[in-house]
């Protein structure tokens, strides 16, 4: 009898098997096409999608880094701003930029759908683009220029006027940057094997993607104002930032679209009530298959598949206890899924990963700020004609990830993946760590170098090329750890938190900033102020060495504390056809043969 059975349920799966949407070309994680239906593999998606989403991401990041690279300038020449207040101003607004990612997130799970949301916040960040370059070309937004000692001071209308065109800018990049690769990732079906392998290699050239845009932003966009002015400097960011919402348009016939999903936080409250609540009635949680799902093959959550339970925070295990069978089980502030319970369980297994990753955007704040004020002070001629602008200095930062992403893609992946077994060399969790190892050198080559500038009897003749080695290594480790996080928040994400959790991981950059900007205060006032302390008005007189010590024994701590939090995480599981699957992150992590193991056996249905 139990043979017969297993016998049946074989060939229901088979039959299933064959009839599934993957044998017809069509996609198997709800996409759709601009009409609505079914996205088809061979006409939406992958690569014939996934170059608009590139191209547009090149250009927004061109428009951002002109003003950042450019700000700290701007603040200082034109709106008379001392530079620890400029560097103060800058990652605050930097820090806005990437927390008000967690906006765009939401509006795009709950509402818009990514590509709406994308072009919704494009347009108020084009608005906040105009109105900044109308703060450089009318003179009565600006104050006059300095003849004489003491300047006239920035009045209030013209710095609301100005943190006006900064915050629509902060708004708009926030709304889409959690958007926009996301949105990338799901032009690939992760049911393919095929497809599944390229989303892998989009995250790494959505991230050349990003680095191109910023090395136009910081040397074409900083020479165009450099020579011609700030309002040629903002102006043509600003046409940029218009046309990529142009080409972002161009691609609509080609994209697949994710549906929203609802919003994930009332999911997560849901489940905080329905947990608390039966915690207060005395409900205990018992055996797993006393805990409520739904009995449909795809999950209560709109396009989202189920979730198999796990046994970590077992208090949450109690919004699905059914503890009267007659009660209404539609409700889900009284009675959740367990797929909704775990949905949340894996939104919080990210946290310990998230916060373990902050403290490179704490260093990496240093490359838009006191990096290009020492710039400013050093020889920066190039030939015998040609001056780098201070502006253009990151440069350095940004130019590694066009020879490392290609060289790492070509042959550094291949000769680990030999070695490891894991198909992309290393799993995103150790590649993240790599990065943030090498973030410590990057703040002691910035520490030594600029005692070394602050101790030489002429430190103005010191060439700009000696911050060489601290930008390119914290590009470096930008490379290595922020491409690892694209690929771990994606994998670990569920259906209906892929924005979310994107969004997460960016504030992280924003939350970066603002303890950058934080330490920067702590240190002024613990030590004397801009006129006695380590960081003054004038820079050959501070003591800008000691932050960078700081910084590197924060990143020391933070590096170990990563390694602990990162060897005790645990992936999702999901259940796919009434089948529970491993963890995503062992998943990517098996060899070939391992998988063709796997694959022998599917055939021969020894599930």
């Amino acid at each position: 009898m139990q043979q017969s059975t297993d016998t049946l349920n074989m060939e229901d799966r088979k039959e299933e098997f064959q009839q599934s949407p993957l044998t017809m070309n069509l996609v198997t994680n709800g996409s759709v096409d601009f009409r609505g239906r079914i996205a088809d593999k061979q006409k939406t998606g992958g690569w014939n999608s996934a170059p608009f989403i590139i191209v547009n991401e090149v250009a927004e990041r061109l428009a951002f880094y002109a003003i950042g690279v450019n700000l700290v300038i701007y603040l200082v020449m034109e709106m008379r701003e001392s530079i620890p207040t400029a560097a103060v101003h800058v990652t605050a607004w930097m820090g806005s930029a990437y927390v008000f990612t967690l906006l765009g997130a939401f509006m795009a799970d709950a509402y818009l759908g990514r590509f709406k949301t994308i072009l919704v916040f494009s347009t108020i960040y084009s608005v906040g683009m105009v109105l900044l370059t109308l703060s450089a070309a009318i003179d009565a937004l600006r104050p006059p220029p300095c003849t004489a000692k003491p300047c006239t001071e920035i009045t209030s209308g013209q710095r609301g006027f100005l943190f006006l065109s900064l915050g629509l800018v902060a708004i708009g990049t926030g709304g889409i940057k959690p958007c926009v690769s996301s949105f990338g990732a799901d032009q690939f079906d992760e049911a393919d094997e095929k497809e599944m392998q390229k989303k892998y290699a989009f995250f790494n050239w959505f991230f050349f993607a990003i680095n191109m845009g910023i090395i136009l932003g910081i040397t074409v966009m900083v020479y165009i104002q450099d020579k011609k002015g700030w309002v040629w400097g903002f102006g043509v960011p600003t046409a940029s930032m218009i046309c990529s919402i142009i080409i972002l348009a161009m691609g609509t016939t080609h994209y697949r679209y994710q549906k929203p999903m609802g919003s994930p936080f009332t999911r997560f409250f849901q489940v905080f009530v329905a947990s608390v609540r039966n915690h207060y009635r005395g409900v205990q949680v018992g055996k797993e298959d006393e805990l409520f799902e739904v009995k449909t093959l795809g999950s209560d959550i709109v396009g989202a598949r189920k979730l198999a339970h796990t046994d970590q925070y077992r208090f949450l295990d109690k919004a699905a206890v059914i503890t009267d069978p007659e009660e209404n089980t539609k409700s889900r502030w009284k009675l959740c899924t367990v797929t909704q319970v775990e949905e949340l369980k894996s939104f919080i297994r990210m946290l310990p990963i998230w916060a373990t990753t902050i403290a490179l955007s704490i260093s990496f704040a240093q490359l838009s700020t006191f990096f290009i004020s020492q710039a400013t002070i050093m020889d920066r001629t190039l030939g015998s004609n040609f001056v780098i602008p201070p502006g253009s200095t990151p440069i350095f930062s940004a130019v590694n990830a066009l020879f490392l992403i290609p060289i790492y893609e070509k042959w550094i992946v291949p000769l680990l993946r030999k070695r490891t077994g894991h198909r992309r060399g290393i799993t995103s969790l150790q590649r993240m760590g790599v990065g943030l190892f090498i973030s410590i050198f990057a703040m002691i080559s910035a520490a030594v170098v600029e005692k070394k500038r602050r101790e030489s009897p002429n430190a103005s003749a010191m060439s700009v090329f000696w911050l060489f080695p601290q930008n390119f290594l914290i590009g470096s480790a930008e490379v290595f750890t922020y491409v690892g996080q694209l690929e771990f928040f994606y994998d670990e994400a569920t259906e209906g938190t892929r924005s979310i959790s994107s969004a997460i991981m960016l504030t992280e950059i924003g939350i970066g900033s603002w303890l950058s900007t934080a330490i920067v205060k702590i240190i002024g006032r613990a030590t004397g102020g801009e006129d006695r302390g380590w960081l003054r008005r004038d820079l050959n007189k501070s003591k800008l060495d000691y932050l960078y010590w700081i910084l590197t024994a924060i990143n020391v701590f933070n590096f170990c504390l990563y390694v602990w939090v990162a060897c005790r995480h645990k992936g999702k599981n999901i259940v796919e056809g009434g089948v529970r699957q491993e963890p995503a992150s062992e998943k990517v992590g098996r060899g070939k043969k391992e998988e063709a193991g796997e694959d022998e056996e599917f055939q021969n249905m020894k599930l």
